[in-house]
């Protein structure tokens, strides 16, 4: 075997590696967080690089994970080794080509980063629900705990399935292992060729579908040999452990690490034994060492090799001597006797003489931290005989199954542990990955990073646990005695409790604006007690400022990266450091070009000269704390719930916190309670130079700017300072005119002073340090207007103009979308448009999580208590689930009017006038505002009713006002895994509105590509620049002939994107408006502060066409499509792809194919304008 080889990577990448060795053709589609794998996979294949057949992978990315399965499945059956990579919803959809591949005996080999499934909500993080639900499809199932096994025994499962037949599933911890970064050593492939049994490949070959050898298989069995012929493959799982027993032993040998299908870890008189398996295994051991010191006697027994369960195995390893035994399953199973692992060994010791007592527990669901101190407390449990069916990690205060977990205790000696607090998308994660490997892989000290974040991914908080020592680092769990603290956002200094952590004597770093005397005095006392009392060191950087100096506009992660190095020159010296950097960063951003490779080299030479510390005074450890004051006035759910979470405390509460909330429901309106404060530069308005055009509140993205009509009782209530302007427009006598900036809801984009026109070149918005924006009172100047303010959307005809919309009220606010979003707009409009009566089915993607992660939700009400009904199902079936709602609603209102009817013939109580209304409404039902009236007057009529029909008609009441529903979406959604339904629902004449938010990329996995991603765009799954089209989804709906579709882009026409808007609602049938959407994967140079500029390229140089289709012109004789863009400048066609890095970084990736795939990419454009001009043609007349 070669020379021993250390990497720094996580446990995708590791996968990733072992399985692309035995793969010859991968079927692939994204899915959080295992994409990594399928990621890997695709660059190495674009780059040639060879598996054990001497070949690249074939990579296929498919439309959906069922899409991927069946590929699989086909491709086995075909003779070619196959793979893929997948988890939770995604890992479901594969389960009935799982039965099929493990019933017809073919090698395929599924990687699963395990995660848990969409239940009450659904979570991107990690348990093993996912695999668990699959454990009786006939594949073998080989658990791994940590990145080195997944580096030692991934290749096991293709070793195993290659030579017994029978395909394996691969799992690990989602996250915890998936995403956390470990130096390896590395498997060679010269392993892996050695243990290879190339005379089961020729077998397996041999038996792949061909015309030259042709059989039949998949037929239909009946009920007289189906039986048998189930039952004919026992002894083919009969030769799995041992087969895996095999590989396992010589894996061993040249490893020197112990592995077998359960393997023991303890004393060897062990009278406790916990077993489990995933990486919660790595910390028991931890806690087995740390008691059998202290003179107790426990053990640890990790299954490996879960299907077949092979309980010899188990007998072999477990200590005679045991007495209890504690099964961790790291799932739930409702209504079961216990957890699936839990069943497994006590079934396994049935009847058997002597058997220990055995209980199950379950922990750690949806990645939720396991630490030592929750081990000890479950051989506590065990010690004192303690209860089955118990939980650990939770306080269960209801039905009362958890048990009592003591203080955390520091069990690695002579490592150095560090935690990062960053904003999502400020580069820090990137930064530390960046660090991990530069300590990792050019020193002689072990890394270990894993990062902690919610699913906003861009704007939440994000903690970067990291750590460095001599020896391995087998710790599972979150950083809780760290030696160095950053903060990137001084905002969080009175948000989150950052010092709890931080040891005795240990460094803080804060990023500030402010200098040290001027901290001093804004700094909480809590904040500066507690430093005192830890004997903290602490530093301060102005990184703000050197990154706008420098022109990295927001982005600090590279300077306080260069700070940490400067401050921890015992892991590395500073210079050397400094060149790791320049040399990490040169790869980092090669992509995005030699300017910011050259910025980012700048940040590297500045992040030591902003350092400057902060005297921690004694003094200040008997400063009084100040008293934390509640609001009373905030709703239930937020004092409860939401302020914990978004304090980083939800760890913490108890389960009977959720009591009313257990089905996963969420009140409307939660984001507004949140003000997260994290722009360090925000707009601010000037009155002078506005126009009152209300451009910026249409393209704010959160809702932020907001303009007000203001009355004269209003105006005197308001705070002092507010800033008026007497209203442009007809009717609005006695008012006054105010632009209003949430400042603590503000992302900092600039896509309100991008847009803003001003007056004689010098605009009305201006970006200002957020602190100047505080100083002037504009968070309470707003609080006060979006509070109390009315909207007076009455005044004008909101449907009129983009101006006039503004004036209604956004019931979509503050979400945690990017900054700068492209999505976001057309999602307020719609609210604001058609708010107060709509009901939104979601796709699983980027709009989902914006749109309800909880505990926010940023669809709000207005003063009626009336708003958007918001729900997600799935990924896949969403269009599908918005028309079942549709279907529903009609059922009801069917119900409505047969009471009506019947109560028209038979009832003599109702009263004239109700008999009226009954009319009214029967004729007028598909009228929004006609039944909100009859709704208005009608339902105080009905409530003290005799009447059968009248009670009947009063419990449907919700469904008198005529809905408008609505299905929203991606382009992943909409192009590919949910296209089947999507055109399900079109093809049917129901009255359903279709928003699909195209970012011509997978923007909520990473940035695959989609069939929307156009020709030569460079995606994940297609590095080298894409070679296949863009699905033209409007040409396909238009071909029904009764859809209406339209392609808007914001930035492009406002007035157009009103219009489609108006007309698809009130059409009576489907409708469906594709959206242009710039996302942060698309790599704008100019920033996504530009992104309605992009917009406004797109349509002039012709990339995006404007459009509407309305079926209702046919009848008029009239062409029902207008192009509304007008003739394409394709002269600035390149300019518009060499302005994004998605086009631009191809000459530099794929320079044989660039200029070919580039000028295919404007012949398509064309090509697509020519079509519709074609369309414009036809004569209707006739």
């Amino acid at each position: 075997m070669s020379k021993k080889v250390f990497q720094s990577m996580d446990g995708n990448q590791a996968a990733a590696h072992c399985a692309y060795a035995f793969t010859e053709v991968a079927g692939i589609y994204p899915i959080t967080p295992s994409s990594p794998m399928a990621e890997y996979a695709e660059e190495w294949a674009s780059k040639g690089k060879k598996n054990l057949f001497g070949m690249p992978v074939k990579i296929v990315e498919m439309q959906s994970e069922a899409g991927a399965a069946g590929s699989v499945h086909g491709s086995l059956q075909t003779g070619a080794l196959t793979t893929t990579f997948t988890a939770s919803q995604g890992l479901l959809l594969k389960i009935p080509n799982m039965y099929k591949i493990a019933g017809e005996l073919l090698p395929g080999v599924i990687h699963v980063s395990a995660r848990s499934l969409a239940a009450q909500a659904l979570s991107i993080f990690g348990d093993h629900q996912d695999v668990m639900a699959c454990r009786q499809t006939g594949f073998a199932m080989l658990a791994t705990s940590s990145v080195q096994e997944v580096m030692d025994l991934a290749g096991v499962a293709h070793l195993a399935a290659i030579k017994t037949s029978v395909p394996f599933m691969h799992f690990f911890d989602g996250f915890r292992t998936s995403h956390e970064i470990q130096k390896v050593e590395v498997m060679d492939y010269e392993v892996f060729d050695k243990l290879l049994d190339r005379d089961a490949v020729r077998n397996f070959r041999e038996r792949a579908l061909t015309f030259e050898h042709p059989v039949t298989r998949g037929s239909a069995q009946n009920d007289d040999v189906y039986f048998q012929t189930r039952e004919a493959q026992n002894k083919f799982y009969n030769e799995v452990p041992a087969v895996v027993a095999d590989y396992m032993a010589k894996i061993s040998e040249v490893t020197g690490r112990n592995y077998a299908p359960f393997v023991y870890y303890g004393a060897e008189d062990a009278t406790d034994v916990i077993v489990a398996m995933g990486s919660v295994t790595e910390t028991i051991k931890q806690v087995v060492d740390y008691l059998n010191a202290k003179g107790r006697k426990v053990g640890c027994l990790t299954v490996h090799l879960y299907r077949p369960f092979a309980k010899e195995y188990l007998f072999n390893v477990m200590p005679k001597t045991v007495k209890r035994v504690a099964v961790l399953d790291r799932t739930k199973e409702p209504g079961s006797l216990g957890e699936p692992l839990y069943l497994d060994v006590k079934a396994a010791y049935y009847g058997v003489k002597g058997a220990p007592s055995i209980i199950g527990g379950r922990y750690g669901l949806s990645s939720k931290d396991t630490t030592p101190a929750q081990m000890i407390a479950v051989f506590d449990h065990l010690k004192k005989n303690g209860f089955d069916g118990f939980t650990v990690g939770i306080e269960d205060d209801v039905t009362h199954l958890s048990i009592p977990v003591g203080k955390e205790i520091k069990l690695l000696e002579g490592t150095s542990e560090l935690v990062f607090y960053g904003l999502g998308s400020d580069g820090t994660v990137g930064a530390n990955k960046n660090t991990i490997k530069i300590i990792g892989d050019n020193t002689d000290l072990y890394a270990q990073a894993y990062f902690a974040y919610d699913s906003k991914k861009s704007g939440g908080v994000t903690r970067s646990h990291l750590r460095f020592g001599p020896k391995p680092i087998t710790a599972p769990y979150l950083v809780s005695h760290a030696d160095f603290v950053s903060c990137s956002l001084e905002a969080y200094v009175e948000k989150y409790d950052m010092l709890s952590c931080l040891k005795d004597g240990g460094t803080f770093l804060l990023n500030t604006v402010r200098n040290a005397k001027e901290l001093e005095e804004h700094l909480p006392n809590s904040f500066k007690k507690q430093l005192a009392e830890k004997h903290a060191k602490f530093y301060i950087i102005d990184a703000v400022h050197l990154a706008r100096q420098i022109g990295l506009g927001g982005r600090t992660n590279t300077i306080l990266q260069s700070a940490f190095f400067k401050l921890n020159e015992l892991i590395m010296p500073y210079e050397t450091a400094q060149e790791l950097m320049k040399k990490y960063a040169a790869k980092t951003y090669a992509k995005k070009g030699e300017a910011i490779v050259q910025l980012n080299y700048q940040a590297i030479e500045k992040g030591a000269e902003g350092l400057v510390e902060v005297k921690v005074k004694s003094a200040w450890k008997k400063l009084p704390v100040e008293e934390k004051v509640v609001d009373e006035n905030r709703p239930q759910f937020v004092k409860t719930i939401a302020d914990p979470v978004n304090a980083i405390k939800g760890y913490d509460l108890p389960i009977s916190a959720f009591n009313g909330y257990e089905d996963g429901t969420m009140p409307n309106g939660t984001s507004a309670y949140e003000k997260r404060g994290s722009a360090n530069f925000v707009p601010m308005w000037n009155p002078e130079n506005c126009i009152q055009c209300n451009q910026c509140s249409f393209v704010c993205p959160h809702a932020v700017v907001r303009p007000f009509l203001v009355n004269a009782e209003e105006a005197k209530n308001a705070p002092e300072g507010v800033q008026y302007l007497a209203p442009t427009g007809k009717g609005f006598e006695g008012l006054q005119y105010t632009l209003q900036i949430s400042t603590l809801d503000c992302t900092g984009c600039e896509v309100c002073v991008n847009t803003c026109p001003g007056k004689k070149g010098e605009k009305a918005l201006k970006m200002v340090p957020i602190s100047d924006a505080l100083e002037a009172g504009q968070a309470v100047n707003a609080k006060y207007f979006f509070d109390n303010v009315t909207y007076k959307e009455n005044l004008v005809d909101k449907m009129a103009n983009p101006k006039n919309s503004q004036f209604a009220q956004p019931l979509f606010e503050f979400s945690g979308a990017c900054g700068g979003c492209g999505e976001t707009p057309y999602v307020k409009l719609v609210t604001q448009l058609f708010g107060d009566h709509m009901v939104v089915a979601n796709a699983t993607g980027c709009s989902s999580i914006y749109g309800g992660s909880f505990p926010a939700t940023p669809y709000t009400t207005n003063k009626e208590g009336r708003g958007p009904a918001w729900a997600n199902s799935l990924f896949e079936d969403n269009a599908e689930f918005g028309f079942g709602m549709l279907n529903a609603s009609n059922a009801l209102r069917d119900q409505i009017a047969t009471h009506m009817e019947e109560a028209l013939e038979e009832c003599q109580d109702c009263g004239d006038r109700v008999h009226e209304l009954f009319k009214l409404w029967l004729e007028n039902r598909e009228d929004y505002k006609v039944t909100r009236e009859v709704a208005n007057e009608l339902v105080p009529l009905l409530k003290d009713k005799d009447c059968p029909h009248a009670k009947a008609i009063y419990e449907l009441r919700d469904h008198l006002v005529k809905r408008s529903q609505w299905i929203f979406g991606g382009d992943g959604w909409a192009y590919d895994i949910g296209y089947g339904g999507l055109d399900h629902v079109i093809a049917n004449q129901e009255d359903v509105n279709i928003l699909v938010l195209d970012t011509e990329v997978y923007s909520n996995t990473g940035g695959q590509s989609s069939k929307s991603s156009p020709t030569a765009s460079i995606a994940k799954f297609t590095a080298a620049g894409k070679h296949g089209k863009k699905k033209d989804l409007a040409a396909i709906a238009m071909s029904y002939g009764h859809v209406y579709v339209a392609y808007v882009a914001h930035g492009a026409s406002q007035a157009q994107l009103l219009k489609a808007m108006r007309e698809a609602e009130s059409y009576h049938g489907p409708s469906i408006v594709i959206a242009y959407s710039p996302c942060i994967n698309h790599g704008l140079k100019r920033g996504m502060g530009k992104a309605q500029e992009q917009a406004k390229l797109a349509v002039e140089c012709g990339y995006w066409t404007l459009l509407r289709y309305d079926p209702r012109l046919i009848a008029e004789g009239k062409n029902p499509l207008q192009v509304d863009s007008k003739t394409p400048d394709w002269d600035r066609y390149d300019e518009y792809l060499m302005s994004e890095t998605r086009y631009a970084q191809l000459k530099n990736i794929n320079p044989t194919e660039a200029d070919a795939l580039l000028a295919k990419n404007k012949a398509e454009a064309m090509r697509r304008y020519t079509s519709y001009q074609r369309y414009l043609e036809m004569d209707f007349s006739k």
